[in-house]
């Protein structure tokens, strides 16, 4: 059939995921660091993901597509939720951790900066919504890159608060839903959220506002951009 579908100009395209994490009925996809219409049935045609895009790359168009089949995306939907833990390994179960007693503990002979850790594990994804240390915290969601580049990265940003990491631009995942879920089931008393200033980093910002916006909570945040070679170049 003939119908309005999207098009995604591949030499526009950043390979931030906006609109990948934007598509809630899981049609577009990140592949080989560039977003790809993956399934024609799962496009509704009505554009969550063309203001998701900082580069104009996604437009309407009018083309030969199958139908969209509202019911395959619920199935796929219903099928990404019931996926388990991976492997059942023991790296996913989660912990709280001691920072303060890493330190004290801590041989005087190796003086390195110590751990600000305070929980385990880090991933958005594999982080459990109802966790106990998230009760009153103070959340960081960190592009993974910004602990590389930033060198004070546990004394400025991971001490005193519960950190999550992803990549926007790897991660094939919606992370604003589960963002969404943790601060919407958890007393959440402030979010900071913590971006390198290349284009693809946008995406991990905007998982992070759609949550809050979608929580319907209002809680205290904040943005701040980190260089390539390791200065806060925007706080917001």
């Amino acid at each position: 059939m003939i119908r309005k579908i999207i098009e995604i100009d591949q030499d526009k395209c950043n390979g931030c995921g906006a609109c990948a994490a934007a598509c809630h009925e899981g049609a577009i996809a990140m592949v080989d660091g560039k977003a790809q219409l993956m399934r024609d049935d799962y496009c509704d045609g009505l554009g969550d993901c063309l203001p998701a895009c900082p580069t104009g790359a996604i437009t309407f168009v009018e083309r030969e597509a199958a139908a969209y089949d509202a019911a395959a995306v619920q199935a796929a939907q219903a099928g990404r939720q019931a996926e388990p833990l991976p492997c059942g390994c023991p790296g996913t179960q989660s912990r709280a951790l001691k920072p303060d007693a890493a330190i004290q503990t801590e041989p005087a002979a190796r003086a390195h900066a110590a751990s600000r850790l305070g929980q385990w594990p880090v991933q958005i994804k594999l982080a459990p919504v109802n966790a106990p240390y998230f009760k009153d915290a103070k959340l960081l969601i960190a592009a993974d890159c910004t602990a590389y580049a930033y060198g004070n990265f546990h004394e400025d940003f991971i001490a005193g608060r519960v950190t999550l990491i992803g990549c926007p631009k790897l991660d094939s995942v919606d992370y604003a839903e589960k963002l969404t879920e943790i601060l919407r089931h958890n007393d959440i008393k402030s979010v900071t959220v913590v971006r390198m200033e290349v284009p693809c980093c946008g995406g991990i910002e905007l998982a992070a506002k759609r949550a809050l916006q979608e929580s319907g909570k209002l809680i205290p945040w904040q943005v701040v951009t980190i260089s390539c070679d390791g200065r806060i170049v925007e706080r917001s």
